[in-house]
């Protein structure tokens, strides 16, 4: 991946920007033809990191085409395995990654004045997180030698035991499967997960009131900071954490059991929350090219005509889709310039084709659940303007509730807030998980797994969130065997160039117009707000992403000095 942006540094912003992609993957092309019952274990290998979201989703896509229900215990099961992975990843990203953006180190190359305000603004919660100062906070953010950097690095090694104890092994799981799950349900299993959980709870009562503290911090620091970042507010959430009892996975029945699921699916537009109908979600989505290295498929092969609804199915659709790649060179003026196609939610109130972005997944996750109102578990609760999470007590630390309320912007800053939140999230409603994983084993249901058969022909959709966002696969079986096939992860829907119409995709739009609070010139030009915008959509490889400053070539347009840099995964 690789962020190309132009910065006018008399004006302090960026002018410019395009996100690319030079790989390939391919796995539309290569699913054809493969038994139906491997699509999860493939498609597991499409992330290193979120590989158990993809197995989970396509499970979902199996279920419907088979036309199978899993036993409750089972789908409890692969909920807990998916609330560990959530509290993993956003637990690693955010405090190894995204916290070296604010660490003392970072901060002091990139803003030396703020360095001097951390060390003399008090912080409001240390009461909660033990840091009597802002620069206290970010000295622990360092990496390796911080200690909060360091607490949180163990606390990915519980996660990731929680999410072993659930799906067998992390990050490709060994035991889910359509119609259930081959993990042996025993009072043993839940206590040793809850045993980790309680752990995590404890911690999640110090990080929420810390981040709290630092991203507040930075809005009085630097006035005018809620522009990093900033897009309009256009968010997607597709859902995540079936409820057995009204999950049949039938498409029929998929407006019911959609909005059934512990995270409220939704689309947010303008702030307001147009549907949760995952009907209506999937079938608007349209696939759309421009900058894409790909031809057309409008004269393609139509898969599917109508839904099992009777609703007609677009030729841009997934389940319609033909991949036919083009290989060419990059053109970042006006031609194509990457592998990302351009997903786009169609809104049929104005027929405009939305850039829709998933906020690096908890925003969305938040402000659907939250507007929604449909979420009431004990441990979590969704009020109709924000999101209540509750934590009993734990060893050292007595119960506590936080609540997530709907910020006043989509911007760098409240989406890595979000993630916080999320992490809290997460956890309570594992508690919830647990507590009816063992009210069925306790009543004898025990079975883990439904017989199924293989239809000759089918189609299937799953809906899922994966970490960063929102998660698709779409099937369509012929003669017993994969005929179309098309994931479609948070990233594309993130990372995707500017499409037919010229709208830019979301990393473009956050990035461009995008101020620069950055002390440095030109000549010691680090991009810390450039990556601190990109970086708080959970692009995948994080890790990867730094600054390339080339030859800092200048450009004179209009007499305004201009810079051009770029940022990409190495």
């Amino acid at each position: 991946m690789g962020i190309y942006t132009k910065i006018d540094f008399a004006n302090r912003k960026v002018v410019e920007c395009h996100s690319t992609s030079s790989i390939f993957r391919g796995y539309s092309i290569f699913m054809k033809g493969k038994d139906p019952r491997d699509a999860h274990f493939i498609t597991s290998r499409i992330c290193g990191i979120c590989g158990d979201n993809h197995a989970t989703c396509a499970v979902y896509a199996q279920n419907m085409a088979f036309g199978v229900k899993p036993p409750a215990i089972a789908e409890w099961i692969t909920n807990l395995g998916e609330a560990a992975e959530y509290m993993f990843d956003h637990n690693i990203y955010q405090d190894n990654l995204v916290g070296v953006d604010f660490c003392e180190q970072m901060v002091k190359a990139t803003n030396p004045s703020v360095w001097d305000k951390a060390q003399k603004t008090l912080a409001r919660h240390s009461a909660e997180h033990g840091y009597r100062t802002i620069g206290d906070i970010l000295v622990s953010l360092n990496p390796f030698t911080g200690e909060f950097y360091r607490e949180a690095l163990s606390m990915s090694r519980l996660t990731r035991e929680m999410f072993c104890l659930m799906e067998g092994r992390h990050v490709h799981p060994s035991t889910l499967y359509p119609g259930g799950v081959g993990t042996v349900p025993t009072v043993q299993l839940f206590t040793d997960f809850l045993v980790r959980l309680m752990k995590y709870v404890e911690f999640m009562k110090k990080v929420v009131p810390l981040h709290d503290d630092l991203f507040d911090f930075w809005y009085e620091a630097l006035p005018g900071y809620e522009e990093v970042g900033r897009r309009r507010v256009l968010l997607g959430c597709w859902g995540s954490f079936q409820n057995p009892e009204v999950c049949d996975f039938q498409y029929k029945t998929m407006t019911n059991w959609g909005r059934g699921m512990y995270v409220t699916p939704g689309i947010i537009v303008d702030g307001k929350l147009v549907t949760t109908d995952l009907v209506d979600i999937g079938l608007n989505i349209r696939i759309l090219l421009g900058s894409s290295y790909y031809d057309d498929w409008d004269k393609s092969e139509t898969f599917v005509k109508t839904d099992p609804l009777g609703n007609p199915v677009d030729q841009k659709h997934p389940w319609n889709q033909t991949t036919i790649p083009r290989p060419q060179k990059r053109d970042l003026n006006g031609g194509k310039y990457t592998w990302v196609m351009s997903p786009r939610w169609l809104d049929k109130r104005t027929n405009d084709h939305l850039a829709i972005d998933t906020g690096g997944g908890p925003i969305a996750r938040l402000w659907a659940t939250a507007l929604a109102g449909l979420v009431d578990i004990g441990y979590v609760k969704s009020t109709g303007q924000s999101v209540k999470i509750y934590l009993p007590k734990s060893a050292t630390k007595g119960e506590v509730e936080f609540e997530w309320k709907i910020p006043k912007w989509s911007n760098a800053l409240e989406r890595d807030r979000a993630r916080t939140y999320f992490q809290a999230y997460s956890a309570a409603a594992a508690l919830y998980f647990v507590e009816q994983a063992m009210k069925e084993l306790h009543a004898g249901r025990t079975k883990t797994w439904t017989e199924f058969k293989v239809p000759k022909d089918a189609i299937g959709c799953g809906f899922h969130e994966a970490v960063r966002g929102v998660l698709s696969h779409h099937v369509v079986i012929r003669d017993g065997k994969i005929a179309n096939y098309h994931p479609y992860p948070p990233t594309p829907w993130n990372a995707n160039p500017r499409d037919i119409y010229g709208t830019p995709g979301p990393y473009e739009d956050a990035v461009q117009d995008t101020p620069i609070f950055e002390e440095n010139g030109p000549d010691d030009f680090k991009g810390i707000d450039i990556m601190r915008a990109v970086r708080s959509f959970d692009p995948c490889l994080p890790c990867g992403v730094h600054m390339y400053l080339g030859e800092g070539k200048e450009l004179q347009v209009k007499h305004t000095p201009m810079f051009g840099s770029q940022a990409g995964h190495s």
